[in-house]
């Protein structure tokens, strides 16, 4: 899943995309990077950011979703916690939703995937990502995903969805201390037992660049963190994650082939 992010603060690639034009653009060589899906956002949801207005999305996203219609052959997803928003980008060409908030923001979400019968995407998340990074945090990690992603399904089940529509995130980096995020990576395949598709984004994440430089160095800035988001991405696929969310597709993609062929054999 390629990231496409038409937003002025997100905290990998903000404001290279925000013009239509540049992100179509990006959209066109993400697809011709090797992606399989494009995830596309309006919104920042990096760590202390405040949510914007449905219209301000919409105005965002949707004219580059509508141009994308019918010129990429892989389905678009689009990123949002809101109804209306996701309406919008289904009427102009989506096909999948993914929603960070797991149905705690707006469960209408929920109604809207099973009348368009597209898969959802519900991600652990603790609050919301303004006050996400707040502690306490859980003191075990694990137990409290699985509770996390278990109340989001049945979230998604009271709204009408079968399970079959569903694909869970874990949230690295939503509201985990920066030691947990790497036990989720190396728990994963206790995730399975949920009965659904992982998807895990740990693409250029900041647990990453704290531990990129060793001891007491200080953190590798998010442009130098292509090489631990390569390891990241291989723990996952070797964890039994189904889809793994990147900003560097054409690097990773080649980083999936060899993690592909390890697990294979």
């Amino acid at each position: 899943m390629g990231v496409l992010n038409i937003t002025p603060d997100s905290f990998s690639d903000g404001g290279a995309y925000l013009d239509a034009g540049a992100a179509v653009a990006r959209a066109l060589e993400v697809e011709r990077e090797g992606a399989d899906i494009l995830d596309v956002g309006g919104e920042s949801t990096r760590p202390g950011s405040s949510p914007i207005s449905a219209e301000e999305e919409i105005r965002r996203v949707v004219p580059v979703i509508e141009v994308l219609r019918g010129k990429l052959r892989i389905p678009i997803s689009i990123d949002t916690r809101k109804a209306e928003v996701a309406e919008a980008a289904l009427d102009a060409g989506a096909e999948i939703l993914n929603d960070i908030s797991a149905l705690r923001g707006d469960p209408r979400l929920a109604e809207i995937a099973h009348r368009a019968h597209v898969p959802l995407v519900l991600m652990h998340m603790r609050g919301t990502p303004k006050t996400m990074q707040e502690g306490p945090f859980a003191r075990d990690v694990i137990r409290d995903v699985i509770i996390g992603l278990r109340a989001a399904i049945a979230r998604a089940r009271r709204g009408g969805l079968s399970k079959s529509q569903l694909i869970l995130d874990p949230g690295i980096g939503f509201g985990k201390k920066h030691e947990q995020n790497y036990e989720i990576l190396s728990r994963l395949p206790e995730l399975a037992r949920l009965g659904c598709p992982i998807l895990v984004g740990a693409s250029r994440k900041s647990f990453l660049g704290k531990s990129m430089p060793g001891k007491g160095g200080p953190p590798v800035l998010v442009g130098g963190r292509l090489l631990g988001t390569a390891v990241a991405v291989t723990a996952s696929i070797l964890g039994g994650a189904h889809i793994v969310r990147v900003h560097d597709v054409a690097e990773i993609k080649q980083v999936a082939r060899v993690a592909d062929e390890i697990q294979n054999h």
